[in-house]
C-alpha cells in the first residue's frame, strides 16, 4: 500500500529545498517522524517462527500525532473512556465555522487563535444554554478541532457533542426540547462577538479583517438522530487521525499524487490529482503546533466537574456505565507484535522473541 512516507521519500528533498527554512518546527518534526515511523531508525524487536524459522522485524511507531500509521489503539481507548461518560439522553451535534476572511490570520497565529476559537464556541454555547429562556442550566460539551476538508484544503471548524440537557442551580436535571437546544442565529452572533473580543485581547497589535463583521457566521446545530455513540465514533476519527489515510492514496508518479475522496453528504468516491509539492503543502498545513490540544472539555465534562457528572449519571439512573462497543475490528497502530502470535508467513508456527533492535540511523534498505 502506498503511504504518505513514500511521497516524502520521493519528493521531500525538493520540498525542503524550496521551503525548509520557512517551515515551522512542528512541520519539520512531523516530516522526520513520518519518514522514520516503523523503520529501522525507530528501533524495534526481532521475532522468529518456531516452525519455519523465518525472521520477522517489528519496528516501533513514531507516535507523532500527525502520522497516519499511529494511534489506532489510542482511538479505541479514548472511545471507551468517553463511552463511560455518556448520559442516557438525546445528544446534539454542533459545528462552529470561521468565515473565509479570517482563515489567513488564524493560520498565521494558530497557537493562540485555535484556543480562542474553541473557547469562544464553548462559552457562547454555555451562556445561551444557561439562559432560562432556552434551557436554564449548566451543560457539558466536548469540542474537537478540525482543520481540513476531504481534499485537504484549509477549513478550520470545531465539532461539539452536547447532551440534550443541563443541571439547574438546585442540582436538578433539565431536559432540552426534542429537536431544539439553543437558537442558531443567536448562537452565531454571540460566537462572532466572543471570538473577535477574545482574539483582539490576545493579539492587540493584529488587525482583523473588517469584512468578518459584515456577514453571519455559520453554526450548524442538529440533534444526533444517528445516536450519540455514532457521533462519538465520528469525532474519534478527528482526535487520533490526520487529514488523509494511506488507504486513500491511489498513485505516486511523475511528480504527482492521486488520491480519492468523498464529497460531504455523498457516497460516491471521486479522485483528485495534485503535484507532489502541493500535496505535501496541503498535508503539512494541518500539522498542529506543539502544545495545541485538538480536543477540549467544558462545563459538566470539564475535568474539575467530573464529580458533578457522576452525580448526574446517578440521578438519571446509571449505576454502572454500560459496556463499550466492540472495537476489535478497528485498525490498530501496528506496534510490535508480542511473542506468542501465529507466524504470518506459514500460519503454523508461533513467533518467539529474539532480541530488541536499538534505534539507529536509517539504512538505504531495511531488513526484510
Amino acid at each position: 500500500m502506498l503511504e504518505i512516507a513514500d511521497i516524502f521519500r520521493q519528493y521531500g528533498d525538493e520540498y525542503l529545498g524550496a521551503f525548509g527554512k520557512a517551515m515551522p518546527s512542528s512541520h519539520r518534526r512531523a516530516f522526520r517522524d513520518i519518514l522514520s515511523c516503523r523503520t529501522q531508525a525507530m528501533g524495534g524487536h526481532l521475532f522468529v517462527c518456531d516452525h519455519c524459522g523465518r525472521e520477522h522485524y517489528a519496528y516501533h511507531s513514531c507516535r507523532n500525532r500527525s502520522c497516519p500509521k499511529c494511534h489506532g489503539r489510542d482511538m479505541q481507548d479514548w472511545l471507551q473512556d468517553r463511552h463511560k461518560e455518556l448520559l442516557p439522553v438525546r445528544y446534539f451535534h454542533i459545528v462552529f465555522t470561521l468565515p473565509q476572511e479570517l482563515r489567513a490570520v488564524v493560520r498565521r497565529y494558530q497557537k493562540i487563535l485555535y484556543s480562542v476559537f474553541m473557547k469562544a464556541a464553548a462559552k457562547s454555547l454555555m451562556e445561551l444554554a444557561y439562559d432560562p429562556h432556552y434551557l436554564g442550566g449548566r451543560i457539558g460539551l466536548m469540542a474537537v478541532l478540525h482543520t481540513w476538508t476531504r481534499t485537504l484544503t484549509y477549513h478550520p471548524h470545531v465539532h461539539c457533542l452536547v447532551p440534550g440537557g443541563g443541571v439547574s442551580d438546585k442540582g436538578q436535571w433539565l431536559r432540552a426540547r426534542k429537536n431544539h437546544l439553543v437558537p442558531v442565529k443567536a448562537l452565531s452572533k454571540l460566537f462572532r462577538g466572543k471570538f473577535m473580543a477574545l482574539a483582539a485581547s490576545k493579539l492587540p497589535d493584529v488587525k482583523f479583517p473588517q469584512a468578518a463583521w459584515n456577514q453571519p457566521w455559520v453554526v450548524y446545530c442538529k440533534p444526533a438522530v444517528q445516536g450519540s455513540q455514532n457521533i462519538l465514533n465520528y469525532l474519534g476519527r478527528y482526535v487520533h487521525r490526520v487529514a488523509i489515510t494511506n488507504s486513500r492514496i491511489l498513485s505516486i508518479s511523475n511528480g504527482k499524487v492521486t488520491f480519492r475522496y468523498q464529497n460531504c453528504g455523498q457516497s460516491q468516491w471521486k479522485t483528485m490529482t495534485l503535484t507532489a509539492q502541493e500535496f505535501i503543502r496541503r498535508f503539512l498545513q494541518h500539522v498542529l503546533p506543539k502544545a495545541v490540544h485538538k480536543v477540549r472539555y467544558y462545563g459538566l465534562w470539564a475535568p474539575s466537574n467530573r464529580r458533578l457528572l457522576y452525580h448526574i449519571q446517578t440521578v438519571l439512573g446509571i449505576e454502572e456505565p454500560s459496556s463499550p462497543p466492540d472495537t476489535s475490528d478497528k485498525p490498530t497502530d501496528g506496534s510490535p507484535a508480542p511473542a506468542g502470535q501465529p507466524c504470518p508467513h506459514c500460519g503454523q508456527g508461533i513467533l518467539l522473541w529474539v532480541r530488541r533492535i536499538p534505534r539507529q540511523a536509517p539504512l538505504e534498505r531495511a531488513p526484510p
